[in-house]
């Protein structure tokens, strides 16, 4: 497993914020990455905090812990599969205690249990196990979820919960011999916390509604806290009021009535993550560093000044290749002229999730769940921002003349292109509309959490085909060849077929799958997906997490050789995030760490594709500004 390599940045991290946890004291917060480091800063003055430690893991870092008996250690959980136990000073200095063994998935979560010995972890493979933190030795398993794992929170007395995808609670005493008390909610739950006396549980829910329930999982109280997923909840140290964040890209103040006491509203935050600890609030952010704020009244007290332009959407307008980056900026590039110096849009305040391209007028998918459009530049040409979906948007597509936008929620929204009003919404998919790709006539495909790919017509849809685990990209072919890419570490290609007759003999539109193939070869989540060639023999490129792109070429008639089929072409200093088809003959695919490439055959030539042109998104930005 190759180590993520990203340059430094001097200021905080080189990538979005995933997790921020306080020491009890509020004198000492962990900050955790995408760019695969843990940062201890001292927080004893929240309007400077000041870097003591960074940590390294070799994938991104998904969760901390500081132990509850000897304050100094810290626990930290990454997609390397490891969680590790760390000794960091006050005065900064720090070593390795110990690595747990591999884990079968990337581990979401960890938290002590009070003796300050045991570690619980849970990870995407949906298990909740206990360890010895300080041997590394496994004790027990206390329970699983069909689905991700995705928050543990441990109370004072030493109750374990557990929250899911699935939508299961899960509360188990690992000290006793009684069986888990359960409860299954129908939207998936990613955030949780226990009182600080142990007595009541707080669940942040996707559809938008914290929970508080007791220790036997009843309900206390339940209140709506935004339109959007509720990602992560925290309690005040006296249990009177929670901090609550919000795929909006926010952060809600409430007492645990349901009375809401404040807001804060602040593009840059990324609400996966909130903690609370001496009269403070952290949050995760999409810049370089945590925010600090103060408990009482929400008042900013340290914000970060560095933004991060991690690469999340590809489009073309003309020759200019668009990214839609995290920090908000949309970079007009030629790609086949690195040094031209590239145009920067700074488009939203937050990251530009998704792209789509209607000859002059581009539009833009944001994580606080708004669709934007222009012509020309935001500067100098007509801008217009639709009112928000209530969930994130990580894809765009035009279907003929509406703009359809992908949600979170699972919602696929028909939008007017030239005013951007809603002219319809229905829920497409039981998760988040991960991609769409339109089919170039009537009717677009759309790939999501749920597993399934899908195509169709706006209201009418038709499952192609389902995979192992959720679905990230997919892309098509001249209409009639259809690739997936998966977190089970799989590509998915087959034909599709568009159309069939009715008894009467009029057309109907049923889409199917035909010929379908599964590529293998990426050893992670495989992130983005393109086909090039014609469809009788198409090429199929796909972006993992493992850091590799790969090239599969394909035999309608042998499927079987897929096993053995597939390579590298070219490797990366982190995870391929997004990838575009330039024309029949290139694919632009861009990588977390702000690389650039265009890969295929140069134009006439017949030899073996490769890279023929490689661009550092981060240097043109460094020099343009």
């Amino acid at each position: 497993m190759r180590t993520i390599d990203l340059p430094e940045n001097p200021s905080g991290h080189a990538a979005p914020l995933t997790h921020v946890t306080f020491r009890a004291d509020g004198l000492r917060l962990a900050s955790a990455s995408y760019d695969g480091t843990v940062i201890v800063w001292d927080t004893s003055t929240p309007a400077r905090p000041v870097r003591l430690a960074r940590l390294r893991h070799r994938r991104l870092v998904n969760s901390s812990a500081w132990n509850p008996v000897t304050p100094s250690l810290l626990a930290t959980a990454s997609a390397d599969k490891t969680a590790a136990v760390w000794r960091v000073e006050d005065d900064g200095a720090s070593r390795l205690v110990t690595v747990l063994a591999r884990h079968t998935d990337d581990i979401n979560s960890v938290a002590w249990m009070p003796d300050g010995r045991r570690l619980i972890c849970v990870s995407e493979d949906g298990r909740a196990t206990v360890w010895d933190a300080i041997t590394g030795a496994f004790l027990s398993e206390i329970g699983s979820h069909t689905a991700h794992c995705m928050m543990v929170s441990v109370s004072a007395q030493g109750l374990v919960a557990t929250v899911g995808e699935d939508g299961l609670v899960s509360v188990t005493a690992p000290d006793g011999n009684a069986s888990p008390t359960t409860r299954r909610y129908a939207s998936s739950i990613e955030g949780c916390s226990w009182s600080h006396d142990g007595t009541t549980l707080a669940v942040a829910r996707d559809d938008g509604t914290v929970e508080l329930l007791s220790t036997e999982l009843e309900t206390l109280a339940s209140f709506q806290v935004s339109r959007s997923a509720a990602r992560s909840v925290e309690w005040s140290a006296d249990g009177e009021s929670l901090v609550i964040g919000a795929y909006e890209g926010g952060l809600h103040f409430y007492d645990r009535s349901g009375k809401q006491l404040g807001q804060v509203s602040d593009p840059r935050i990324w609400p996966r993550s909130v903690s609370t600890a001496g009269g403070l609030v952290a949050a995760g952010s999409f810049w370089g560093e945590p925010h600090l704020l103060a408990l009482e009244d929400g008042r900013e007290l340290y914000a970060p000044t560095t933004p991060t332009h991690g690469p999340n959407a590809l489009a073309r307008r003309g020759e200019q290749l668009l990214v839609g980056c995290d920090s908000g900026a949309v970079v007009a590039l030629d790609p086949d002229d690195p040094g031209t110096p590239p145009q920067v849009h700074q488009v939203a305040d937050g990251p530009v999730l998704s792209l789509a391209v209607r000859g002059d007028v581009i539009y833009a998918g944001t994580y606080d769940g708004r669709v934007i459009s222009w012509a020309g530049g935001p500067d100098n040409g007509a801008r217009t921002v639709g009112e928000p979906l209530g969930a994130p948007v990580p894809s765009l597509c035009l279907d003929g003349d509406v703009l359809v936008a992908g949600t979170y929620n699972g919602e696929l929204v028909a939008l007017d292109p030239d005013t951007l009003e809603v002219i319809d919404s229905q829920e497409a998919h039981g998760g988040s509309v991960k991609s769409l790709a339109s089919l170039g006539h009537p009717g677009f495909l759309s790939a999501a959490t749920d597993r399934t790919v899908a195509s169709g017509v706006y209201g009418d849809r038709v499952t192609l085909w389902e995979h192992g685990n959720l679905v990230n990209a997919v892309a098509q072919l001249d209409g009639s060849i259809v690739a997936s890419a998966s977190r089970d570490h799989t590509v998915k290609v087959g034909r599709l077929v568009t159309g069939r007759q009715d008894d009467l003999g009029v057309p109907v539109r049923q889409d199917r799958a035909a010929d379908i193939q599964t590529l293998l070869g990426p050893d992670e989540s495989v992130k983005c997906v393109g086909l090039l060639g014609c469809p009788d023999s198409p090429v199929v490129l796909a972006g993992s997490y493992d850091f590799g792109l790969y090239l599969w070429e394909i035999d309608w008639s042998s499927s079987a050789a897929t096993l053995a089929s597939g390579r590298v072409v070219d490797e990366f200093g982190q995870g391929l995030s997004c990838m575009f088809a330039w024309d029949s003959d290139r694919v632009v695919v861009a990588g977390w760490d702000g690389r650039i490439a265009v890969v295929g055959r140069a134009p006439g030539a017949q030899g073996a594709m490769g890279v023929l042109s490689s661009i550092r998104l981060n240097e043109l930005l460094a020099v343009a500004a």
